[in-house]
């Protein structure tokens, strides 16, 4: 089963985003989140065969039933989610997406409730679009990460508050939301006027069998009232295609967000669709088998991380990304600690928390055990 994922292809030459990064340098990229993984057999013959069909033309998404029905299959099967349809509204990724919502909800100068830290481009969506951030801190509970939920419940109590943008499992901290919290958010948002939108974009990498993922448009108390953002890409590494969805079950908030879209956001490409339709329907097994072997890397980077002087990490229940608590080292500038050992994760000051940063294990064992014995050097 490890050979699927120990033998990952060299990405010299292919002008890989991740690794462009360090062109040159003696540093293993460690950051962006994509993973080393070559992809899952099924995904390379359906889009060789397209590419052998030879005329590569418009396809509208709303049209190529297979990709719909492929996800209406893997929600129900992975996430016992019966979604309709034509509550599917194909985007070219979440980070347009989310930006989409904050046009479609907001007016000019309300604020928009964001957990942190999170991902940087979600920190940097409010402002794009005219808007106010509000930072809802994570806190600790009995060694988990979660939502301050009486900050969240201060903050939208504030009229101005319209919409608040959830990451779900929580990136980059890897917690994944219990039903109870999911309610308590549902309550809040339904009482404060505040439309959801849960970026779950992680969600087929859950770790630990007993932390499920809970869709937030599939809660009672969110159905209406809520943006439901998935995609194939991180679970298969397709992020360079270009192809997710958000799933909007009420049609008013589904009109709005696609009036917003519109002549802004392009067609998801053929191939996205393709690629995403191969993996909710012939790539079962492999999803397993990359779960498992992510399982053993997290352990492992853990494991050694935690006997590094100055690291400390937890272990996360979803998600192929460790986030460091590096504040233990004393230095000024973490980044560039990590930096001089040869490894480049991703910078915790881009997420809100600069005594952090971030490592993606999605690679091979040989890479990861790289990348941990940089860190313990001197």
């Amino acid at each position: 089963m490890s050979e699927l994922f120990d033998q990952t292809p060299s990405r010299d030459g292919t002008y890989s985003f991740k690794w462009q990064k360090y062109q040159g340098k003696d540093v293993l990229p460690a950051w962006v989140a994509d993973t080393e993984f070559r992809c899952a057999q099924p995904i390379l013959d359906a889009i060789q065969q397209r590419v052998e069909h030879g005329n590569l033309g418009y396809v509208l998404p709303s049209q190529y039933t297979p990709a719909i029905d492929a996800v209406r299959r893997w929600l129900k099967d992975k996430h016992d989610w019966e979604i309709e349809a034509d509550w599917l509204v194909w985007t070219p990724g979440v980070v347009p997406a989310f930006n989409a919502v904050c046009k479609a909800y907001c007016q000019p100068g309300d604020k928009v409730l964001i957990q942190t830290p999170n991902y940087p481009p979600l920190l940097a969506a409010p402002k794009l679009n005219g808007l106010e951030r509000v930072d809802i801190q994570t806190i600790t509970e009995h060694g988990r990460a979660t939502l301050d939920f009486n900050q969240l419940e201060q903050e939208a109590q504030d009229p101005s508050c319209s919409l608040m943008i959830l990451c779900n499992p929580m990136n980059p901290v890897g917690s994944v939301l219990t039903a109870q919290e999911l309610a308590t958010i549902a309550r809040i948002c339904e009482q404060h006027n505040v439309v959801l939108c849960s970026d779950e974009i992680h969600c087929d990498l859950i770790l630990d069998p007993d932390a499920p993922h809970l869709p937030a448009g599939r809660e009672p108390g969110l159905a209406h009232n809520s943006v439901t953002l998935m995609a194939a890409s991180k679970t298969f590494n397709i992020a360079g295609l270009g192809a997710s969805f958000a799933i909007i079950p009420d049609s008013k908030l589904r009109r709005q967000f696609s009036q917003a879209a519109a002549g802004i956001v392009p067609w998801v490409n053929q191939l996205g669709l393709l690629a995403t339709e191969a993996a909710f329907t012939q790539c079962d097994d492999w999803h397993q088998q990359q779960l498992q072997y992510l399982r053993e890397n997290r352990d492992l980077l853990v494991k050694r991380i935690n006997q590094i002087e100055g690291l400390a990490v937890n272990t996360q229940p979803a998600t192929f990304l460790a986030w460091v608590d590096a504040s233990g080292l004393g230095v000024d500038d973490v980044q560039k600690w990590a930096e001089a050992r040869g490894v480049g994760p991703s910078p915790g000051i881009d997420f809100g928390a600069p005594n952090h940063f971030r490592i993606n294990f999605g690679c091979s064992r040989q890479m990861l055990t790289a990348i941990l014995d940089r860190l313990a050097s001197e």
